[in-house]
């Protein structure tokens, strides 16, 4: 799809006039936190989680700004009506200001564009995805910032070996998280996490615990080492743009087959985003 416009502190202006000065430091050094959101027939899914994050990851590294959630909620309403397209994804973006607001400096900066997502291909929903695994930890686990270097370096190698994505191990070889998803592995009803401390906390990962516990699933926080997930029923993540996604293989190592209570699991979700409109309740 070709998006025309985007929006710029509340402006919404032709997509020709999406430029970021060269002398911006804060986008230069990735001072700056975003957001992506899906988008369903005109309808942000779960945009007041999605807003309630960045603002969240602007506090934690300390990136003044004067967006209220009412004011992005306004942006990304008149963004939307103005792009008349279906389904896509929109991103927030918010960059630091280029001097203290307490100097007299300018605010931050807020961006909102459409764009197209890069959905899994339908069947890994059936047979699983390919991972590897890296060893990092991102500086900021329950931040979403600008600092995607590592991560996408990490994930252009899963991809150069014919992989979906990179499971990012941290110091004490445990798993953590995707590039760009949470991970889960499974036993019986039971959902496995890393600890919520050294990740980040997923938008589409907190429906997922909501759907999970209303059909009967209970969670566990624990750290995840390679020997936990063979021993597992299965593993899957979970994101934005891949919902529950199953885990074939980490590194060449073929799990199980995906249980059927993740099947049931993954159905559940489907169903819920069809009856939510949007809103995580």
């Amino acid at each position: 799809m070709d998006f025309k416009y985007f929006s710029r502190n509340g402006k919404i202006l032709p997509t020709a006039e999406a430029v970021v000065l060269l002398s911006n430091i804060e986008y230069q050094y990735g001072f700056g936190v975003y957001e992506n959101v899906r988008v369903y027939d005109g309808v942000p899914y779960f945009l007041k989680d999605h807003i309630e994050r960045l603002r969240e990851s602007a506090r934690i590294i300390g990136l003044e700004h004067s967006f209220s959630e009412a004011a992005i909620r306004k942006s990304v309403t008149e963004l939307i009506k103005k792009s008349e397209v279906g389904t896509y994804n929109l991103k927030i973006l918010l960059i630091g200001p280029s001097t203290s607001l307490r100097a007299g400096g300018n605010d931050a900066t807020l961006y909102i564009l459409c764009f197209n997502p890069l959905f899994p291909d339908k069947k890994l929903y059936k047979e699983g995805a390919d991972f590897i695994t890296y060893e990092y930890e991102r500086p900021f686990p329950h931040a979403k910032t600008l600092n995607m270097l590592q991560s996408y370096l990490v994930h252009k190698d899963a991809k150069a070996k014919g992989c979906y994505d990179a499971l990012l191990i941290n110091s004490k070889g445990c798993i953590t998280e995707g590039t760009r998803a949470n991970f889960f592995c499974m036993r019986g009803q039971t959902l496995v996490s890393p600890p919520e401390s050294e990740i980040l906390l997923g938008v589409t990962r907190k429906a997922v615990l909501k759907v999970a516990e209303e059909n009967g699933f209970s969670l566990e926080e624990q750290e995840v080492r390679f020997s936990d997930i063979i021993n597992s029923d299965g593993a899957f993540i979970t994101s934005t743009s891949s919902k529950i996604t199953p885990v074939r293989s980490i590194d060449g190592h073929t799990l199980a087959s995906p249980p059927d209570t993740l099947r049931e699991l993954m159905e559940a979700f489907d169903d819920y985003l069809e009856r939510s409109k949007g809103v995580l309740t």
